[in-house]
């Protein structure tokens, strides 16, 4: 093999402590090398899985997301720093990787992806990470890479809790390992599990994880090592205990069982019930127009339903109640004027407003557009975020 036809001097010198490991060596460099792999989610997990496979030579990464950096995200979200606030993420990701390793190539997809795009971004790829955060993403991701044929390094965290496994993984004798779809066949009720930016996450704990996920990526790539393809690990990070679970295939499983019935990318936010919410209008407020009720003496309630541990953090003044508890407390809430509820980003608040509506027949609930966040940033600047 003729390593100056892959390698240039400056690559030999800066992968030599991978190539001097025995049993990784030059095929396991160059196989990276040679790879293409897409991060689905720059953020907590897409922050260290993009560093480290970056630093290891992976030869092409894709990076989607269509966010821009929030200071709220510097807590665990390595990949960015203050300078980065108010960019794209995949643009402010490239400039740090690049500066990391000059050898690479991006490709950047500064856009959301959904069952319109999936397929063509995911097409071009060997291995797809998927570090997003929401159910409807998780299900498509794994469609698509059924569909596709690819393997699908999953990972995902919440609190104090982290989760890996290797779906869709074809093994050196053409066995095929279960999916995403082999371990949850549905998805939980919407709103019973609250997301990252609902419930928190320990800042340290995206970086283990994503650590674990990129190792999965770089095993899955070199054939070096056994992937966790049919097998499910979870780390919990308070206990410091950690387990490794069996998956089977499901011979139900609807994309890749004995009796398929999706044969192409579906309706994903529909599926996971993320519309259930819509089938009655809810009424929303946005915080500038909550902001002008208040200066304007408009008889108002405002409700929080965000736990006490963040009330405490930053409130905008209104009566505490967590969504755990908004039932059992309805008869402290008015029935004669416009009650606002919010929570950090909209989502609880929504979910509180249809249980009241569904159970006790309120029709004066109004749901804060984009929760004390959006006050923050149209109302009050200096609130503390988190």
């Amino acid at each position: 093999m003729n390593l100056n036809n892959i390698f240039t001097k400056e690559e030999l010198a800066r992968y030599n402590r991978h190539i001097i490991i025995p049993g990784f060596g030059m095929e396991a460099q160059t196989k990276l090398k040679k790879s293409k792999v897409l991060v689905i989610g720059s953020g907590g997990l897409g922050s260290p899985v993009l560093l480290y496979l970056a630093a290891a030579g992976v030869g092409t990464l894709g990076i989607v997301d269509f966010d821009v950096v929030d200071d709220s995200n510097l807590q665990r979200q390595v990949l960015f720093g203050v300078e980065s606030i108010g960019k794209p993420k995949v643009q402010a990701a490239y400039e740090r990787l690049m500066a990391l390793n000059p050898h690479l190539k991006i490709r950047l997809h500064n856009t959301h992806i959904n069952s319109s795009n999936a397929l063509d971004i995911v097409k071009d790829y060997d291995v797809v990470a998927d570090g997003t955060d929401n159910f409807p993403t998780r299900y498509l991701v794994n469609d698509a890479c059924v569909l596709l044929d690819k393997p699908n390094v999953y990972a995902s965290i919440f609190q104090f809790d982290g989760q890996v496994s290797v779906f869709n993984y074809v093994d050196k004798d053409g066995n095929r390992g279960p999916n995403y779809r082999d371990l949850y066949p549905t998805p939980p009720p919407p709103g019973l599990v609250p997301s990252c930016a609902e419930g928190g996450v320990l800042g340290v704990l995206p970086g283990i994880i994503g650590c674990l996920q990129a190792l999965e990526v770089i095993k899955v790539i070199t054939g070096v090592g056994q992937p966790l393809s049919g097998r499910f690990y979870t780390f919990d990070a308070l206990q410091f205990e950690s387990n490794t679970y069996k998956i089977k295939k499901r011979a139900d499983n609807p994309i890749s069982g004995d009796n398929p019935t999706i044969k192409g990318l579906i309706d994903y936010e529909q599926f996971c019930g993320m519309r259930a919410i819509e089938e009655k209008p809810l009424k929303e407020i946005t915080a500038t127009e909550l902001y002008d009720l208040q200066v304007n003496g408009e008889p108002i309630q405002i409700i929080d339903v965000r736990e006490p541990h963040v009330y405490e953090i930053a409130n905008i003044g209104g009566e505490l109640i967590p969504l755990s508890v908004i039932l059992e407390n309805a008869d402290q809430i008015s029935r004669d004027k416009k009650v606002i509820l919010h929570c950090k980003v909209g989502g609880r608040s929504a979910k509180a407003i249809k249980e009241l509506e569904d159970s006790y027949g309120f029709t004066n609930l109004y749901n804060l557009k984009g929760g004390i966040l959006s006050w923050i940033e149209e109302v009050d600047p200096q609130l503390t975020r988190y």
